[in-house]
């Protein structure tokens, strides 16, 4: 007689089967049924967040336990979605450390240390494999690694002892080039396709798209997003500026059609992101969605989204393809996100966009030596899933005053919607801000009903201009470097862009040399400064000192204006300045446009026990949809929640609290039988609460065993 238990074992794995068979949302190859239960690519297939498993659904979630944790035993903070393959869980340390877990236990496997430690955001890793030759690729800092999957180990034969530098291939010194592969490439037949993060100020190198060979490492084709003379697009950008110019780059990843061949790519500003006096045309193919031939980087075709950007309007992740019924036909769509607060939905074979988009006119810039253009695009569906625009009335009504401050503030300030160029000492109102909107956690698209689910943030931000008077000495570093983010005054904006005022207190040179050479969080790493550049910086810092500077060879550009920082609007007690939502949860039908249900994401803990709930929050990361009717998601930066939702109506079912918040997005798989979601906890944009580097694992009761590990 077989027992009760083995039948429900027998019962789940039948389940878990089936769920794959019947979904057409799921790519596979009959020969490999059981990496159908693995998550083997960055956000899925067409990365649509999407995993047809439903042993976890509606009607057992609210039974979800944790099933294993993995402490990095390291701080910092953790973007990274992991990857599952045949039962291992590969991840990455806060310090971009990799390593590798038994997916069912947690139990570690093994850890590669590159030595060098990574402290930029890492959000990904990518699998190839051919017969036994199974690879983990990965980035750590500017260097591409390709490690052997059973041991972490190099791959010896890829590039140079088994990394390749994507400081190199870029046509400029790369001794003086800023990049990190901070999102994962896309592995496409025998290659590895990367972007890379680049500074947002001059000098910064271009933003090439590169395709490596996945077995030797060697370049087999460069797209160039800065356009050489003879390419499409050169005439948008003034003569040879691809000598000097920089970014336009992929830092959000990157989405592949592999059956077609065809790898879309988002890209972001060109530098430097608020004047532009130094690049006057449109700009090609910054703020870009570009469609390529994976096999040999030709341009397809491309929709520029912003045009001469001066406002850091990135498409901020990675898009999702999808096929819709449009017109009576099936289309093979592709949806894109904005910081905007836009979905833009086009034809993925053509570029036409489903949706109209609408252009009209802006104001121009009041700058001596800017030219705006003169028209920028908005789709006219689906309607902004972000607000546009704030009045008196959605100034926060938290305190009376709180309210009083707002008011004041918000009456001093140029506040008249999108593409407004920014002014001379006179405080403009972003919103939403530059984190969005949309962010790089991407959404998730469930391919049954063609609904997407985004997460926003609602978090207003303000920002002027000032002329940069040809200041000299180590201040003039700090101004061209450094000011963009800090502050004319050094007071950033923490957390996430610290104050840099007595910064001597809590660190030394050394620390403050480190930080600057590799970068940090949102901070790109400066190795393009001098030793004296570099020394007479870290002075001023301390000090306050303007030392003049020896050298005279690779000096940082001049621009004639700059930022004076980023800004959140906050009030005196660093809550939002406007009324919630603060963040919100958005479910779209891409057939028709039309919105199925909105909530809001996420709360203060300390507000929600004063009876201020539900507030929504900010929120970095994204959803994953399943069969199982549910939407799972962390990303609030502060209740430290990873959350299950009813994908149908927005209902909570389900919360648990994480060790430091899922900044994170979750990935999920099944062992042995058993579903488990897992997401990456690590916290650090919550001042108030520290940061770290764990792995959580749910599971239901039952089934495979549980364990803790640390490092």
């Amino acid at each position: 007689m077989v027992s009760r238990s083995l039948l429900l074992q027998f019962l789940g794995i039948a389940l878990i089967f089936c769920s794959f068979i019947s979904s057409p949302g799921t790519q596979r190859r009959e020969t490999e049924p059981f990496r159908q239960l693995d998550w083997s690519i960055w956000g899925g297939p067409n990365n649509q967040h999407y995993s047809s498993l439903a042993q976890i659904n509606r009607a057992n979630v609210k039974a979800l336990r944790v099933a294993w944790t993995y402490d990095t035993g390291e701080q910092g903070g953790l973007q990274t979605s992991p990857l599952m393959v045949h039962g291992k869980l590969y991840g990455i340390t806060p310090t971009q450390k990799v390593f590798a877990l038994n997916g069912a236990t947690g139990e570690h496997l093994w850890t590669f240390d590159s030595g060098i430690e990574g402290m930029q955001p890492n959000r990904g890793l990518a699998y190839w494999s051919d017969g036994n030759d199974e690879r983990i690729l990965v980035g750590v800092m500017n260097f591409l690694y390709a490690l052997d999957t059973k041991t972490g180990k190099p791959i010896s034969s890829f590039g140079k002892d088994g990394r390749v530098d994507l400081q190199q291939d870029l046509g400029r010194e790369p001794r003086w080039q800023s990049i990190a592969l901070t999102s994962p490439g896309v592995v496409y037949k025998d290659l590895i396709i990367v972007g890379g993060r680049n500074p947002e100020t001059l000098p910064a190198p271009p933003g090439d798209i590169r395709a490596y060979d996945v077995r030797n490492g060697r370049l087999r084709w460069s797209f160039h997003t800065i356009p050489h003379p003879g390419e499409f697009g050169y005439e948008t950008w003034p003569k040879d500026a691809w000598k000097t110019s920089g970014a336009a780059n992929n830092w959000a990843g990157m989405t592949l059609d592999s059956k077609r061949g065809i790898v879309y790519i988002p890209t972001g500003s060109a530098a430097f992101d608020f004047y532009g006096g130094d690049r006057i045309g449109d700009n090609l193919f910054a703020n870009s969605l570009l469609a390529l031939n994976a096999e040999t980087g030709e341009r397809i075709w491309h929709f520029q989204a912003v045009r001469h950007d001066l406002w850091d309007r990135d498409f901020p992740s990675a898009p999702v393809l999808f096929t819709v019924k449009h017109d009576g036909k099936n289309l093979d769509a592709l949806a894109q996100t904005s910081k905007q607060g836009y979905v833009f939905v086009f034809d993925r074979l053509t570029g036409q966009p489903m949706f109209p988009v609408a252009y009209r006119k802006y104001p121009a810039s009041t700058l001596p030596g800017e030219q705006t253009s003169p028209e920028q695009g908005l789709p006219a569906k689906p309607a902004p899933f972000a607000r546009q625009s704030i009045s008196e009335k959605e100034l926060t009504n938290r305190t009376p005053e709180a309210h009083q401050w707002a008011l004041e503030r918000f009456g001093n300030m140029v506040n008249q919607g999108q593409f407004v160029p920014f002014r001379v000492e006179k405080e403009t109102l972003v919103f939403p801000g530059f984190d969005g909107g949309a962010e790089w956690g991407g959404p998730a698209l469930d391919p049954e009903t063609n609904v997407i689910f985004i997460n926003s943030n609602e978090m207003a931000w303000t920002a002027s201009l000032f002329e940069d008077k040809g200041e000299h000495g180590a201040r003039a570093v700090y101004m061209s470097q450094c000011a963009v983010c800090h502050g004319e005054n050094m007071a950033g904006s923490p957390p996430d862009i610290p104050s840099l005022v007595a910064i001597g207190d809590r660190l030394g040179p050394a620390d403050i040399t480190l930080t600057i050479r590799n970068g940090k969080g949102r901070m790109p790493a400066f190795p393009n400064l001098y030793e004296d550049q570099l020394n007479g910086l870290i002075t001023f810092l301390l000090t306050g000192e303007n030392q003049e500077l020896s050298s005279t060879e690779a000096r940082p550009a001049g621009m004639k204006y700059r930022i004076t920082g980023y800004r959140r609007f906050r009030d005196p007690e660093g809550y939002p300045a406007i009324a919630p939502p603060w963040g919100t949860l958005n479910a779209i039908d891409l057939n028709t446009g039309e919105y199925k249900w909105k909530i809001n994401l996420g709360e203060y803990p300390e507000l929600a026990a004063k009876g201020m709930k539900n507030t929504g929050s900010e929120n970095y990361g994204g959803p994953i949809v399943t069969a199982g009717g549910l939407i799972f998601i962390g990303a609030t930066n502060f209740d430290r929640k990873l959350r299950a939702f009813d994908k149908d109506t927005g209902e909570l079912l389900w919360e648990d609290t994480l060790p430091f918040s899922g900044n994170a997005t979750p990935a999920t798989y099944a062992i042995n039988g058993k579903q488990y979601v897992v997401i990456a906890a690590g916290g650090g944009k919550d001042p108030k609460f520290g940061s770290g580097g764990v792995y959580v694992a749910f599971a239901l009761p039952g089934g495979a065993s549980s364990a803790s590990s640390k490092k």
